[in-house]
């Protein structure tokens, strides 16, 4: 997969972090020789955090601060600005076209502002965050698939834009705990968006498919099509939310629910498992393996759950016009995409193919980060990597830019990006 491939030659260490609800990453990477190297990388239990929201700045920090210290430590270099994924604030995409005239008749960088800013001006109206504004064509007169307009020449100048928006509230959090802990969010990126790039194909991106990332807070979804990104979406279930069923279910603590989930989880309805029994300890006891249940009970447990996360899902599938896109080619990611038995249940919803989407390993990385828990942050580091991605992500210089709202950084990062 090229997105972790790079003409330039370039060492500069370059950092990623990945929030998430159950877990911290962060990856120090770096390019020799045209290729993507792990420098450094920490990785920590997430604390403070719910559905991907800060909800204790406190906690959440300590966490942040451990994993970017373990990696700083490895790459034995120190970070002040990094490269942020962002999976919170009700992640929402829209895509529309903003449209001019060439005054002169020959397109220069004047026609290209004014034509942004009236984009800019139409998000403005939403009121959310923008986190990502990505260019998808610019047209001019009657030609289309243009890279760049600048200096030909025309009347009718048009450029299609998608845009990823977020509640201000959990994002200005999100960026309160990152300053904490003495870090400069330089980009945030749409954790959907990033987990797609670690775990699609060219091909798949260009024929077109749909992404399901299942966190352990929540679960998001990207849609591609002819190598653009057309959709992405969130909805609040996740992993997690097996493991408190299972809890209180069980009766279990919830890091032992957690154990159970991992173990004995499965959609797989089987004879056998109404005779795998196994101990474990109730909430509040002392004493070890003091209770015993069946992997039939479990199932019993994580079906409801699961046929819940499939029909809110496929409703937002629906909503957003992609029921032909997502009967194509569906591809499963995340932590909670292992659970066993899923991959069969998803296929027969969606009645396409279906696969479980691995990131590819990045230079001396562990073939534990293979992983698609990990597929976030490799995304991540493939997109900050290659030079050809099509992204302008909000970049956050200082407390005071923030304080003048996002849409404003964007317009900047936009003008200098064209």
């Amino acid at each position: 997969m090229a997105i972790f491939r790079s003409s330039r030659r370039d060492t500069r260490p370059i950092g990623v972090l990945d929030i998430g609800t159950s877990k911290v990453c962060c990856i120090i990477a770096g390019v020799e020789d045209g290729a993507t190297v792990l420098l450094g990388l920490g990785h920590q239990r997430s604390r403070g955090m719910k559905s991907g929201m800060v909800i204790d700045a406190d906690e959440a920090e300590r966490a942040v601060r451990a994993a970017v210290g373990q990696a700083e430590r490895m790459a034995g270099v120190s970070l002040d600005r990094i490269v942020v994924s962002l999976g919170c604030g009700r992640l929402k995409s829209t895509t529309f076209r903003a449209r001019g005239q060439v005054e002169t008749g020959v397109v220069g960088e004047h026609d290209i502002d004014r034509l942004l800013a009236g984009g800019e001006a139409y998000l403005d109206r939403s009121g959310r965050s923008v986190i990502q504004l990505m260019r998808s064509d610019w047209q001019l007169d009657s030609a289309s698939d243009i890279p760049d307009p600048r200096g030909l020449a025309g009347r009718d100048l048009a450029v299609d834009l998608t845009a990823v928006t977020a509640d201000d509230g959990p994002v200005r959090n999100l960026l309160s705990v990152m300053e904490r802990g003495h870090l400069s969010a330089d980009r945030l990126v749409c954790a959907p968006y990033a987990s797609a790039l670690a775990v699609m194909t060219d091909e798949e991106r260009r024929l077109g498919a749909i992404v399901v990332d299942l966190g352990a807070g929540l679960t998001s979804f990207a849609a591609f099509c002819d190598g653009r990104l057309l959709h992405v979406d969130t909805v609040p279930v996740g992993g997690n939310h097996l493991t408190y069923d299972i809890a209180r279910e069980l009766v279990a603590p919830v890091p032992e629910a957690e154990r159970i989930k991992t173990l004995y989880g499965t959609l797989v309805k089987a004879a056998s498992n109404e005779s795998e029994i196994f101990a474990y300890a109730l909430a509040g006891d002392d004493d070890a393996a003091t209770h015993q249940t069946s992997k039939a009970h479990v199932r019993e447990i994580v079906v409801p759950r699961i046929d819940g996360l499939l029909e809110l899902v496929a409703e937002r599938i629906s909503e957003a016009g992609l029921g032909d896109l997502a009967s194509r080619r569906m591809i499963l990611t995340g932590g909670a995409s292992q659970l066993v038995g899923l991959l069969d249940i998803w296929a027969s919803r969606f009645g396409g193919m279906v696969r479980i989407g691995r990131p590819v390993p990045v230079g001396r990385m562990p073939s534990s980060m293979c992983s698609p828990a990990f597929a976030t942050a490799l995304g991540l580091v493939g997109l900050v990597t290659s030079p050809g991605a099509e992204v302008m992500g909000v970049r956050n210089r200082s407390a005071s830019l923030r304080e003048r709202g996002y849409v404003d950084r964007v317009q900047r990062w936009i003008r200098e990006s064209f």
